[in-house]
């Protein structure tokens, strides 16, 4: 039996009391997104062919309306491409500062660009800053075939990521989203499938600095880079994402916001007119912050617990603390309830340092566990060496 502790969040006040938690035990069942009230009201007499409203944080829709309708998502197919480049520096397999080559297909590729020539070369972080604000096709294939070897070879991996992450509405046939030319097919996606993706784009603090920028220079100056987003363009709350069009496939427009602890996810697909496009999507994320919120039940840093023993420890006691952030969303004005276990694997064994993880904290209401985030020792304690020490 480990000793445990538990701490009670209810409407963001915190009170705390003693309880034991099992070794090894199971604290509850995860949460399911798909147990959350939705939005009931819908946009009606808008003019589009699907659109969808999501909590990024959970993945809770908010408000759908032919979500897994298939349609060309123009332009907004290169984020799956920014996702995996993302993904890929994180990661330390590439860098911004990499240098990324023009071949003469991607200065031939048209539609939206910068103007790249054959052999040019800039920097990966300046070609993905061109690819996220001002939707550049020749940036987008020199990156593709920078770090594939080939536009087709890129195409695989994105088709790849689409089914790990589910997008299972999704095809993609170009890492760029114009128009198919004679004997090509139009990439395919779905507002669901474009959600999905924008919950993994929102985790990357340069996707969204890029993504919120109306405007940036290009060619030390000789260019400026213009946001296809009108939203972010003319307003200050909206922060990305990304827009499509060519006729077919009519204006698209993933949007996201953050207000507080909530971050929004709202996408527009096959609106008639662009303004309409924009104006949906903001009525959808208003909407969204209108009648949600977020509840922190924990926040990164926060003290679980300030007595966890240390076996052979000096000091032999440490404070623990949350090693991330857990919200919950919520209906404005519902009252909710919120308890934090810390359930340690073992005995906390010396010695141990700053940020060393000693377990877990789990975020439950009632039964129900709605997060789990490391347990971090909040300080060291050294191992004690002499008897004498260790009696005292």
């Amino acid at each position: 039996m480990q000793r445990g502790w538990r701490r009670v969040v209810a409407g963001g006040v915190v009170g705390v009391a003693l309880c034991l938690v099992p070794a090894g035990a199971q604290a509850g069942r995860i949460a399911r997104s798909e147990t959350a009230p939705k939005v009931t009201s819908t946009t009606n007499g808008a003019s589009y062919r699907a659109a969808m409203l999501m909590d990024a944080a959970s993945g809770t829709v908010l408000f759908e309306q032919d979500a897994h309708r298939k349609s060309p998502p123009a332009s907004m197919t290169k984020m799956m491409l920014i996702l995996l480049v993302a993904e890929r520096v994180r990661d330390g397999s590439l860098h911004w500062d990499d240098p990324v080559p023009t071949s003469a297909w991607a200065s031939r590729i048209g539609g939206s660009q910068v103007y790249l020539k054959q052999g040019e070369v800039f920097p990966l972080g300046e070609m993905m800053e061109a690819v996220v604000i001002h939707s550049a096709n020749d940036a987008a294939v020199a990156v593709a075939e920078a770090v594939a070897g080939s536009s087709d070879a890129f195409v695989d991996l994105m088709n790849e990521r689409a089914n790990a992450l589910g997008m299972h509405d999704t095809t993609y046939h170009s890492v760029h989203g114009l128009p198919p030319g004679k004997g090509q097919q139009p990439d395919i996606s779905s507002a669901n499938d474009l959600a999905i993706l924008a919950r993994e784009l929102v985790k990357f603090p340069d996707v969204l600095k890029w993504s919120s920028t109306k405007e940036a220079p290009f060619r030390g100056g000789k260019m400026t880079l213009t946001n296809t987003n009108r939203l972010v363009r003319e307003t200050n709350w909206v922060d990305g994402l990304k827009t499509g069009y060519y006729r077919e496939a009519g204006f698209n427009v993933t949007a996201t916001a953050k207000r507080g602890d909530l971050r929004l996810i709202a996408v527009v697909m096959g609106a008639e007119q662009k303004q309409e496009c924009f104006g949906e999507a903001a009525k959808l994320l208003n909407k969204g912050f209108a009648d949600y919120q977020a509840l922190v039940a924990v926040k990164q840093g926060d003290t679980v617990a300030n007595d966890v023993p240390v076996k052979d420890g000096k000091p032999h006691f440490v404070r623990v603390v949350a090693g991330g952030n857990v919200s919950v969303l919520a209906k404005r004005g519902d009252k909710r309830s919120f308890a934090l276990e810390l359930s340690l694997a073992g005995d906390v064994n010396a010695p141990i340092k700053a940020n060393d993880r000693v377990g877990e904290v789990v975020v439950k209401e009632g039964d129900l566990v709605v997060g789990r985030v490391p347990a971090l020792a909040a300080e060291p304690s050294e191992r004690l060496t002499s008897l004498w020490d260790r009696m005292f």
